[in-house]
């Protein structure tokens, strides 16, 4: 019998943190996996492990967020553990175990050929990246144990997104926290690469809403999950010195050296919204979300 609890393995992410609150208004029972800290201290790569909990919670969704979010081939062996295995472990355990449960697997835009133009479910897979070779690999997982036993697995292609749990090495988080630094008399600066760059500046909020629309409805079970509007990072860099009364201009340094991943990344996110979903905040909104919290950490 399909309990109504619902599992998140990497609770502790900012995406962990936003679903679980989401869950939790919906009536579910919230049990949050993760490896240093949480209701449950465990790993998804650890099978015995991941049978048992499966086994003994009976859950109706899976979500599986667990990654270190990074292109860099130095994370190669932590993403293969925790993307591919931890995916590998998470079906054969529902199948063996809970065949009704529901379960979500994060998936990446990072995981598409990427020709300039939005990027939907039909765009062709590149890997670009270990990490993006560990995303495919988990999707075609997903689709074998979908195809071959049924199993209700979804998976949503993710775009960038953030909000004031975003971690310190991500670049949105960075240019936020050293313009909040300078405003509070730093003089230090914001080394930046190329801020002509266009990327979507998704609210993780909106993410874990357009996740959620997605695994309670047994139509799509892929979808690109991002808003389909795109920004240079300059636009960001501007709007957040600009909040805090700074010109951008006087705080920033080039790195001649920096070489981007990709010149514009975008969504089109015209299968999700066909059930509903839409995004709420703006480029703006998270910004100034973001400042805020910055600000008022660094004044305690």
């Amino acid at each position: 019998m399909i309990s109504k609890k619902a599992l998140i393995f990497g609770v502790n992410g900012q995406d962990g943190h936003y679903l679980n609150q989401l869950l939790c208004q919906n009536g579910l029972e919230v049990i949050g996996i993760s490896r240093h800290s949480g209701n449950v201290l465990g790993d998804v790569s650890d099978f015995d492990f991941v049978l048992k909990i499966v086994e003994s919670t009976k859950p109706a969704y899976i979500f599986h967020l667990a990654a270190t979010s990074t292109t860099n081939h130095k994370a190669l062996f932590e993403n293969h553990s925790s993307i591919s295995t931890g995916t590998l472990n998470i079906l054969e355990a529902v199948r063996l175990k809970s065949p009704y449960t529901k379960i979500f697997l994060a998936g990446s835009a990072m995981q598409f050929k990427n020709e300039g133009i939005p990027i939907n479910e039909n765009t062709q897979f590149e890997s670009s990246s270990s990490y993006s070779a560990e995303r495919i690999y988990s999707t075609y997982l997903a689709r074998y144990y979908r195809q071959k036993f049924g199993l209700s697995i979804y998976i949503g292609f993710l775009f960038n997104h953030d909000s004031p749990l975003r971690g310190d090495n991500h670049i949105n988080q960075l240019i936020v926290k050293t313009a909040v630094n300078i405003a509070n008399g730093s003089s230090e600066k914001l080394i930046i690469g190329d801020f002509s760059v266009q990327k979507e500046f998704n609210y993780a909020g909106d993410i874990v809403s357009g996740i959620w629309k997605l695994v309670i409805q047994d139509d799509l079970f892929e979808v690109v999950i991002g808003s389909g509007t795109a920004h240079t990072i300059k636009t960001w860099i501007e709007y957040c010195f600009n909040k805090l009364g700074l010109n951008w201009i006087d705080h920033i340094e080039i790195d001649s050296r920096y070489v981007s991943e990709y010149k514009i990344l975008i969504s089109d996110p015209q299968k999700l919204k066909s059930i509903g979903w839409n995004p709420i905040k703006d480029i703006y909104q998270v910004a100034d979300s973001m400042v805020e919290f910055a600000l008022e950490k660094s004044i305690k």
